[in-house]
């Protein structure tokens, strides 16, 4: 196959340029339905995986969400999400997911059943794969912390400016399985 220039249409930002192997500088070539780096020496494709995050949607007894403002040096900051972030390697998916709480919120929670994944595509950079779990407090007192600076409980029809679309996704599906 006929080598591409790096930044042509199929490319995304961020894409490694040298082989991880051998430390050649990578040809970009179609393979596999879409354009990949690939090493002219060892061979190696370079495929590129998104992140996985995690999130955890919690109600409390009025049916209202806990969302959290997100803050300086987070993506979106300003805006209201539900409490997320990525997994670290080796960490077990709802571990991720009770700890991301507890350091954005300072709740502990118990984390159950996924109902939501998605594709975040809001960071071209770091494009992730999300799973939303219903949680449960179980102890803490609500205070911002990590990369949030708010915390707040939100009905599903007075939410605040949302930072993410799939966020906004999961939202109306509730809303419409609650209109029933």
């Amino acid at each position: 196959m006929a080598p591409v220039v790096f930044g042509d249409e199929g490319s995304w930002p961020g894409e490694a340029k040298f082989c991880s192997d051998c430390g050649t500088l990578l040809e970009r070539a179609l393979l596999y339905g879409r354009t990949r780096g690939a090493c002219p020496d060892c061979g190696r494709i370079d495929f590129r995986s998104p992140s996985v995050a995690v999130a955890v949607l919690l109600r409390d007894a009025r049916g209202r969400v806990l969302m959290v403002k997100r803050g300086p040096g987070s993506s979106r900051p300003g805006f209201w999400s539900i409490p997320a972030g990525y997994m670290d390697y080796g960490e077990e998916v709802r571990a991720a997911g009770a700890r991301e709480v507890l350091e954005e919120t300072g709740l502990v929670v118990e984390v159950a059943d996924p109902i939501h994944v998605a594709t975040n595509f809001h960071d071209p950079l770091k494009v992730s794969v999300c799973i939303w779990f219903a949680g449960r407090v179980t102890g803490g007192d609500p205070r911002p912390g990590s990369d949030a600076v708010e915390v707040g409980w939100f009905p599903l029809d007075d939410l605040p400016e949302l930072a993410f679309e799939t966020d906004a996704a999961l939202f109306e599906q509730m809303m419409e399985a609650e209109s029933f």
